[in-house]
């Protein structure tokens, strides 16, 4: 039997294509579907099997991170001041080496909690399992509540047998998690980037979304540096030799595009090539600021993440989408980019079509009841209550978020989470990056 609740006396943000707003409105839930958001109806309200009154708390959509890295997560802090090359191949991926399944579970616990209790209820992530079972780190991200896609990563390293085994292992989970926890879950193909993988590799990549009808998710342009290498390899840019192996032929998210040109951009558009936004992680590792303006004006869609802890160092949606804006404006020194009402978008409703999740998003009947409340009544920082849209972007932060649902059910209410352990995880957690030092 599917049971219909209402959510009144609420301040609602649908994030739909006309940004509406229902000051004193009603959000019907059916099963794990909205079946009515509107204002207030008696006949709707006589007809729930159950209430809740919001008591005037602000509701919006759940955030969507298109681009973490949540195993990641327990090097928080390892790593500061860094370069990407350098970061990488003498920080993260040897600590990545030495992670066991311990390691990877607690980790990967710890960044759903931060994802879960800052608001982003969907997120797009990948991980190279180094030995790891990740179709058990799979059924922990089911098990906390949370929507997303995770992938195994693909890379060339190593031996031609062992690059062709990290292959065949990374379509193997591809296929078996490809629908996961009733649809909940879902997987990619994830090559980690065009100097991290030989052509052959993006080739076989390419081949295995398309057999399996899967996205691609992939580092693409992140720095300069990359940009020489690839064009020192292969004598084109990293969209261009993308192209040229396929790659491109298949629904691809781009994780940041920092370094783009006009013509590049007009090929993502071309490709319907999605961008994954990093600000922050771009900034801290001193890549540079993608030109999201210009991605946006040459129709590509952009989705805001944090990218991982280890690069940003939070997984608070609400401050990445408000350094995006901030950002924009600074380059351009025009005030006018990226006004409130699209970046809000770009890290929900746009953020959940860039990968591939439009079922989410916003607060429309027939999309997933994801959202999430915040109660402004006791924050000085979100008034006066008329100026409440601006104050989601440029003043609310994650710790203000109270409940979180998932598919219509509660996974965080009143800032505690009710999915995972949290008092158990954060000891873990300690303990464990404590042995990894």
């Amino acid at each position: 039997m599917v049971l219909n609740t209402a959510y009144v006396n609420g301040h609602f943000f649908t994030m739909d294509e006309s940004s509406r707003q229902y000051k004193s409105g009603m959000m019907v839930v059916s099963g794990d579907a909205i079946s009515y958001i509107g204002d207030h109806s008696v006949q709707r309200l006589a007809a729930a099997d159950r209430v809740v009154d919001l008591g005037g708390k602000w509701v919006m959509p759940g955030l969507v991170n298109v681009h973490s890295h949540i195993v990641m997560t327990i090097l928080r802090g390892i790593g500061d001041d860094m370069l990407l090359k350098p970061w990488l191949e003498t920080k993260i991926w040897p600590m990545e080496a030495r992670f066991t399944p311990e390691i990877a579970s607690v980790s990967t616990r710890l960044g759903i909690l931060e994802m879960l209790k800052s608001g982003t209820t969907t997120f797009s992530d990948m991980f190279n399992p180094n030995g790891i079972d990740l179709g058990g780190i799979m059924q922990e991200i089911a098990d906390t509540g949370i929507r997303g896609a995770f992938s195994h990563t693909i890379f060339s390293l190593g031996t031609e047998r062992q690059q062709r085994d990290n292959i065949a292992s990374a379509e193997r989970f591809a296929k078996q998690f490809r629908t996961f926890a009733d649809g909940r879950l879902t997987t990619m193909v994830a090559p980690h980037s065009p100097y991290a993988c030989t052509p052959a590799a993006l080739e076989e990549s390419a081949r295995v979304a398309a057999e399996n009808g899967l996205m691609v998710h992939i580092h693409v342009s992140e720095t300069d540096l990359e940009i020489r290498d690839i064009e020192s390899r292969y004598g084109v840019r990293p969209v261009e030799h993308l192209r040229r192996l396929g790659v491109l032929d298949q629904p691809t998210v781009m994780a940041h595009g920092v370094v783009l040109n006009e013509e590049e951009r007009a090929i993502l558009h071309q490709y319907d090539v999605r961008v994954a936004h990093n600000p922050i992680s771009n900034l801290k590792l001193g890549s540079g600021v993608a030109d999201v303006a210009a991605l946006l004006e040459a129709g590509v869609k952009v989705g805001i993440a944090t990218d991982s802890t280890a690069s940003n160092n939070n997984l608070d949606m609400f401050e990445e989408m408000r350094t995006a804006a901030l950002l924009q404006k600074g380059i351009y020194k025009d005030a006018s980019k990226l006004p409130a009402e699209t970046v809000l978008a770009l890290a929900t409703r746009v953020g959940a079509e860039v990968i591939g999740m439009g079922h989410t998003g916003s607060l429309e009947a027939g999309k997933k009841a994801d959202f999430i409340t915040i109660d402004p009544s006791d924050k000085p920082h979100l008034q006066p209550l008329e100026q409440a849209f601006s104050h989601l972007l440029y003043a609310a932060s994650g710790r203000d978020v109270c409940d979180v649902y998932v598919g219509g059910a509660a996974v965080v209410r009143d800032g505690s989470c009710l999915t995972i352990d949290e008092e158990k995880i954060l000891a873990e957690a300690n303990r464990l990056q404590a042995e990894l030092q």
